[in-house]
């Protein structure tokens, strides 16, 4: 027996816990927290299911209001339904912000500036009412509830996996990015020499060849526009290899990244599966 009180006092609450430690008292901010990010033993994941049913039950219901002819009682309805559904986004915004270890980082976060946007039009909406407030600019601000969708992103790995995989190649896309910005405009120029005299209505000014560039560099080619000219279609033909490069080399990046951390998951599962393995 330790002849320190505050040893003895340690020992006994470590002879009262099954496995000799004292029981560590969690404060609701943490239970809280750890509910949010689904970590909670008993919460986390009915948390993350309550909010992605949520996300998707109001993310049909923007859709279904759109459709003309509904009953009267069907928009009170959907009314009432979207109420209560930013009522629930705004307890989870406060919430987050409350246990938040910096609270200005999360505020200023992606998810951050999605939680508030998301359930900022019905404020506005209803503090300032449609009578002050313009009814396009509140039909304009009722579509940011769109974004209520990007939070499901916040409730699966593949998004996490995908934020990691574009943090990996980000430096190499965005280079990629700005050089098929630049062969974009060259093309532009170069088949506007060749169009123009041609189709001076479809191809006026580089900057309207850069329209057919774009949707030819992107494989979309809606056929609006298109060359006429003996060399400005050998010149689309040669654009169009081009464009297989843009479209599958940044594809590949991606790709690439992806598979390194599927594998890296891999090893860590097999780490852990072996860790638990007496033998």
């Amino acid at each position: 027996m330790s002849d320190h009180p505050a040893q003895a006092q340690s020992d006994a609450a470590a002879d009262h816990h099954p496995h000799g430690r004292p029981h560590r008292h969690h404060s609701w901010k943490e239970h809280v927290d750890t509910a949010l990010h689904g970590r909670h033993p008993r919460f986390g994941r009915f948390f993350e299911l309550f909010l992605l049913t949520i996300i998707a039950i109001s993310s049909i219901a923007m859709g279904i209001e759109t459709i003309p002819g509904l009953p009267f009682w069907t928009y009170s309805a959907l009314a009432i339904m979207d109420t209560v559904f930013v009522a629930v986004f705004t307890a989870e915004y406060v919430l987050r912000i409350i246990v938040a270890e910096n609270r200005r980082q999360y505020v200023f976060s992606f998810y951050g500036i999605i939680d508030l946007l998301s359930i900022l039009p019905f404020f506005i909406g209803l503090f300032l009412g449609r009578s002050v407030v313009d009814l396009k600019l509140v039909r304009t601000l009722r579509l940011f509830r769109l974004l209520r969708m990007f939070k499901l992103a916040r409730y699966t790995k593949a998004t996490d996996r995908l934020v990691k995989a574009w943090k990996i190649v980000r430096e190499e896309v965005i280079v990629f990015g700005a050089a098929a910005l630049i062969v974009l405009y060259v093309c532009a120029m170069v088949i506007y020499q060749f169009e123009h005299p041609a189709q001076p209505e479809a191809f006026s000014s580089v900057f309207d060849a850069m329209w057919w560039a774009a949707i030819t560099l992107t494989t979309v080619g809606y056929g609006d526009v298109y060359p006429v000219t003996a060399m400005g279609r050998i010149f689309t033909v040669l654009m169009l290899f081009v464009a297989l490069g843009i479209i599958a080399i940044p594809t590949g990046l991606v790709s690439s990244a992806l598979t390194s951390l599927r594998g890296v998951e891999a090893e860590k599962a097999k780490e852990g599966v072996a860790d638990k393995d007496p033998t």
